[in-house]
């Protein structure tokens, strides 16, 4: 089979690859794109699309519980358990769908198909066992991304020790769950889940929900999930699941000792793993860096004209670091980055769709103490917002950590209701180096959530008018 011969070679159809593929063909670059699966890769097929829809089927349920304080009654609610899948996969295909599109109006060749390197700069497309296309590239980028990692001794089964996905498109809801991890997945199902009357226990070994969130962030949804009804776990290590005719049984331990929890289902969600099984890295002599493909600032391995984004390069393991890395890797690789504009990773938000949702920016207040800051903090809760009183949403707030000689922007915290809509003006400041004053005498809407930034940082100096 000959070869067909392009500018660049994309291995991956996820929110990296994709959106790298579009850039290059914005560059008047021939691209070819090989997805496996289909496009749009975990983000939108498996992961944030679909969760988020479930999330929101899951806040409305909530919303409707609570609609007595809005003076609607509302009797006999239920809830068809396969149409809530159903939506949310929906919205998948379509989304999917709208990303085959975008390569058909970009002229981006897809082929659909497993990828091989046999060589820094050819790639074999097989489909069901059967070569369908070799492929050179100027440039080869892997964009596979990752999957949740696995507990060593346990083993994923789909049924009873199930991963994110298998969560995602349970044909029956589960009367019990036990979630393992207390990171934004496991968070996000376990909130899911207890929403729809699962009886969730959740389990993290470290010493708080959300390790890397600030510590008042983390004890704050603590305590709202306690609330809903989520048994917590803290400071508690899984050390084996057994599975029975009825479920699992699973025993863990802490400080006090160990003991057995049973469930219908256990969700392991302890982070991820590279997807590099099969793509032929190991015999090129990629350099990896902790199982992950290791880049230098331009995204390139330490094999010329290969280069590797998103998830499979390492932390941080998001949709929108692996895009921008993508436009950043184009642009570099075929010299158009005029500005020199690379990823700036001291601002990357971080979003958890929960209720109450959490998102940061940059360095909290231990971690911004321990950069040798001396630091302003202001904060304002949304109990003291005339918006979120009215709307029936005042859990939370809103925490700015500002450098105490210059005003500068470190870093943000939300914990609350639109927490991840509102993080994106605290990431523009930033970028903008804003300071404290500048923030502050920006006139915000009233009546918003988003005044909680403009009083945060009012706070931080002691001019905050409604606290």
């Amino acid at each position: 089979m000959s070869f067909q011969n392009f500018d660049v070679v994309i291995i991956g159809g996820g929110p990296g690859g994709y959106v790298a593929a579009i850039r290059a063909a914005q560059l008047g670059k021939s691209v070819a794109i090989v997805e496996k699966e289909k496009l749009g890769g975990t983000c939108l097929n498996w992961g944030c699309i679909p969760t988020k829809a479930l999330l929101k089927s899951a806040e409305k349920f909530q919303s409707i519980q609570h609609s007595e304080e809005f003076g609607i009654s509302v009797k006999d609610v239920s809830v068809d358990w396969s149409k809530v899948i159903g939506q949310s996969r929906t919205v998948s295909s379509q989304i999917s769908g709208g990303v085959e599109f975008l390569m058909k109006k970009n002229k981006i060749s897809h082929f659909a198909g497993l990828a091989k390197l046999t060589s820094p700069s050819t790639v074999e497309v097989n489909n069901d066992g059967k070569k369908v296309a070799d492929l050179k590239g100027a440039q080869v980028i892997v964009a596979t991304g990752a999957k949740p990692r696995r507990i060593p001794g346990i083993e994923f089964d789909g049924k009873k020790i199930i991963s994110s996905k298998e969560a995602m498109i349970l044909d029956k809801q589960p009367k019990s769950m036990l979630v393992m991890g207390g990171g934004a997945i496991g968070i996000e199902f376990a909130y899911f889940y207890n929403a729809f009357g699962t009886k969730v226990t959740q389990i993290e070994m470290l010493d708080q929900l959300l390790p890397a969130e600030d510590a008042e962030v983390s004890q704050t949804l603590g305590r709202s999930f306690k609330k809903q009804g989520i048994d917590l776990l803290v400071k508690t290590k899984v050390e084996s699941v057994e599975t029975t005719s009825k479920g699992v049984k699973v025993t863990v331990s802490d400080a006090k000792g160990s003991k057995v929890i049973e469930a219908d289902i256990a969700l392991v969600a302890i982070g991820v793993e590279a997807n590099v099984a099969g793509l032929g890295i190991e015999t090129l002599g990629v350099e990896m860096n902790k199982g992950f493909i290791k880049v230098d600032e331009n995204f390139m391995t330490n094999v010329p004209g290969l280069y590797a984004i998103g998830d499979i390069a390492g932390p941080p393991w998001l949709a929108h670091v692996a895009s921008h890395e993508g436009i950043v890797a184009v642009e570099n690789m075929f010299g158009e980055n005029k500005s020199g504009h690379g990823v700036d990773y001291d601002n990357v938000p971080n979003c958890v769709y929960c209720q109450p949702q959490v998102a940061s920016i940059g360095l909290n207040e231990k971690a911004a103490k321990e950069k040798g800051h001396k630091v302003k903090v202001g904060k304002f809760p949304f109990q003291a917002s005339g918006k979120a009183k009215a709307i029936g949403e005042p859990e939370g707030f809103v925490k700015l950590v500002f450098d105490e000689e210059y005003g500068e922007l470190l870093g943000a915290q939300i914990i609350g209701t639109e927490a991840t809509e509102m993080i994106a003006e605290l990431g523009l400041a930033r970028a903008l180096e804003a300071t404290a004053e500048d923030i502050f005498r920006t006139m915000h809407a009233h009546p918003t959530l988003a005044e909680a930034v403009m009083e945060a940082s009012g706070a931080a100096y002691d001019q905050a008018i409604h606290i």
